[in-house]
């Protein structure tokens, strides 16, 4: 085993050293003068000839899980009542492993602050297994609540409150397209507390400077598609729409759900797939009224033409009303005279 070290060879000056652990060595690779030949070994005391012998005489343990209030760092006796070599307990020893359990739950969570993150870490467990939300997002969260905690953001406010706006913070930080009303239907609040989980993300980004980057349509893209059974050639065709919008600047100041759902009806026009207004918009969590605004929007300034609709406001003219209409508004109009 070999490593470079930043020295230089006092013969040559060459800083090309080779360090070899095994002979406790050190030597210029250039004029191959020895510098140092009673180097320390930093590797392990012991020998493995196998694989099998390295895992058993490894004594690194497991790494820090920070979505448990204890980082996994603590001792566990279990529920089993069987002891190391997996042999039942006898019936007289079982009062003192009832007692030596109970007290070992207690200590892990003696103090305020580990009793808060118990309750929380176990909400944020419950509501990412709901939400699907796992990996590194989740050990993000956990890092910002326990950011909060320790600048004593949480004294005075819900526990669930506030770990539902630190995965919501999470989500937005690694570009995961989650809307805030899909977390508040998945919290156990009530109805009149979901206003504090705005206020507890508000204050997040706030008292902890997060920098949340700017979402972007194409991300809501492959969701809402999902949901409404659009196909991929319409949402290859939205993508496109949302290019070209972002090049002449429509998406500017916008809604994102907005944009990404009317480029995909757009989409859908152009290649025939029927698809209502109502469909996309309940999917992307906003109204009809937006939605259409975003379509002439496209429409007008990208240049667009419906092929299976006429553009206007909505508004029916008398030259477009059929014959039958107007023959009847002349016999009800007579009636009335």
């Amino acid at each position: 085993m070999s490593q470079s070290l930043k020295e230089k060879c006092p013969e040559c000056g060459s800083t090309n050293l080779v360090h070899d652990y095994d002979a406790g060595e050190t030597s210029c690779g250039n004029c191959g003068l020895v510098i140092k030949d009673q180097e320390m070994d930093r590797g392990p005391e012991w020998r493995a000839f196998d694989q099998e012998q390295r895992e058993k005489r490894a004594r690194a343990g497991a790494p820090e899980i920070l979505t448990i209030h204890d980082k996994g760092l603590s001792t566990i006796i279990g529920p089993e009542n069987r002891d190391v070599f997996k042999r039942k307990i006898p019936a007289s020893g079982l009062p003192q492993v009832y007692r030596m359990r109970k007290w070992q739950t207690r200590s892990r969570a003696h103090r305020a602050q580990d009793r808060n993150l118990a309750t929380a870490m176990a909400e944020l467990d419950r509501l990412s297994d709901k939400l699907t939300i796992r990996g590194q997002v989740e050990e993000s969260a956990a890092v910002i609540y326990r950011k909060a905690l320790n600048k004593h953001l949480v004294r005075g406010r819900s526990i669930n409150a506030m770990v539902v706006a630190s995965l919501y913070a999470a989500c937005r930080q690694s570009g995961i397209p989650r809307r805030l009303n899909e977390f508040q239907a998945a919290t156990l609040l009530k109805s009149e507390e979901k206003k504090q989980i705005c206020k507890c993300y508000r204050l997040l980004l706030k008292a902890l400077s997060l920098q949340m980057p700017v979402p972007n349509s194409l991300i809501f893209v492959s969701k809402i598609a999902e949901i409404t059974h659009i196909s991929g050639k319409s949402q290859q065709s939205a993508i496109e729409i949302i290019k070209q919008a972002g090049e002449e600047r429509v998406r500017d100041g916008k809604n994102p759900l907005s944009i990404a759902a009317a480029s995909l009806y757009l989409a859908c026009e152009q290649n025939g797939e029927k698809k209502t207004q109502r469909e996309i918009a309940d999917a992307a969590g906003i109204t009809e009224v937006t939605e259409r605004n975003r379509i002439r929007e496209l429409e007008r300034r990208l240049g667009l033409e419906s092929p299976n609709r006429k553009r206007g406001k909505g508004k029916i003219f008398e030259s477009e009303k059929p014959l039958s209409f107007l023959l009847l508004n002349y016999f009800i109009f007579a009636n009335i005279i």
